[in-house]
């Protein structure tokens, strides 16, 4: 059975290789991976800056966003039903897993597939345990691939609205910075709710932030004080010093969500009324959000579903590359929208 592995903490061993094949045991469903989606954490881990291998493992099996198919019925699934996998999973031991939100574990001895101590679905077969999988519509087809990514926006839009709605709020206006994956799907997801949003990034310009109805603005040529405050700023651009800017950008009792990842060693700078005045008297918050829970990822296929069916020709485009399992490297090094390697038809 082919799969793609890497040994973390080494870079340069990323490679197609034949592993044993997965056996199901009782309580397993057995799904056939279609495709899975390569991001930014695929290629940290395959240039040896993270991840880690199951126990007694050398190498890791990559790829954590996933489209499958159920191989045979069993377990509330049929064969031939499309399916997705909740990527991180309970460490056992602290009071946010044992009450079923791992994406909140308070340990960090978590696992999750493809990234840390569980293989993942970069490989041909593999055997699930079916509270682990979210079935995905028909009408969505390929398009599930994109449901992790989705439930990352939708946990961190869930929790601003819960942050915000800890007092009288309304989300009227956002500001997204950033137009990969995750914003560009964050963006769509506020303007499901009718939302007024503006989407930032580097590029002249952009046609899918404007397919739905955002208004997208370069900031190689503006700056984003000039657009006026904002109830919600997400920043998926992985950009320190922009995520300290974004307390600046708040309306009164505004919400900051850090979705973006930056681990240079860096000094970012802040004007000090920005955190020392505004921030108090105005009732702002900055927080950081990463993984989903289970009801994230329900919310993600169903928004992803509606979001097809608003803007069908533009949620095609979201998905730029695909390329099969021995092409990874086009993959890992594609830009300008999400690339997948596909396993089977």
């Amino acid at each position: 059975m082919l799969a793609l592995v890497t040994e973390p903490g080494h870079a340069h061993t990323t490679h197609v290789e034949d592993v044993p094949a997965a056996q199901a045991r009782e309580g397993d469903v057995l799904v056939r991976t279609l495709e899975v989606g390569v991001c930014g954490t695929d290629r940290e881990i395959s240039e040896g800056l993270f991840g880690i291998p199951p126990e007694g493992d050398p190498l890791l099996v990559l790829g954590h966003e996933s489209l499958a198919v159920v191989e045979r019925d069993g377990y509330g699934f049929t064969r031939g039903q499309l399916v997705t996998a909740i990527v991180r999973r309970s460490c056992g031991h602290c009071i946010a897993c044992a009450e079923g939100f791992p994406d909140s574990c308070l340990t960090g001895d978590y696992s999750e597939r493809g990234i840390t101590r569980l293989h993942g679905y970069a490989r041909e077969l593999v055997a699930e345990d079916p509270e682990q999988l979210v079935a995905i519509p028909k009408s969505l087809g390929r398009l599930g691939v994109l449901a992790e990514p989705t439930s990352i926006c939708e946990r961190a839009l869930r929790h601003a609205r819960t942050i915000g709605g800890r007092q009288p709020w309304q989300l009227e206006r956002a500001l997204v910075i950033g137009a990969g994956a995750i914003g560009l799907l964050t963006t769509y997801l506020l303007r499901l709710a009718d939302v007024e949003v503006w989407t930032a990034s580097l590029e002249p310009e952009n046609e899918l932030v404007e397919q739905s109805g955002a208004r997208y603005i370069s900031t190689r040529d503006n700056e984003l004080s000039e657009l006026g405050k904002f109830d919600l700023v997400i920043e998926a651009a992985g950009n320190a010093q922009l995520m300290a800017q974004t307390l600046g950008l708040l309306r009164r009792s505004g919400v900051a969500c850090l979705l973006g990842i930056d681990p240079r060693h860096q000094t970012v700078e802040l004007d000090g009324p920005v955190l020392g005045v505004d921030t108090i008297l105005e009732n702002r918050v900055l927080f950081g959000s990463v993984n989903a829970h289970r009801q994230d990822w329900l919310a993600a296929v169903d928004d992803l579903d509606r979001a097809r069916e608003r803007w069908p020709e533009a949620l095609e485009q979201f998905v730029t590359l695909r390329v099969p399992l021995d092409r990874f490297q086009e993959a890992f090094q594609h830009r300008g929208g999400k690339a997948t390697l596909v396993l089977s038809d």
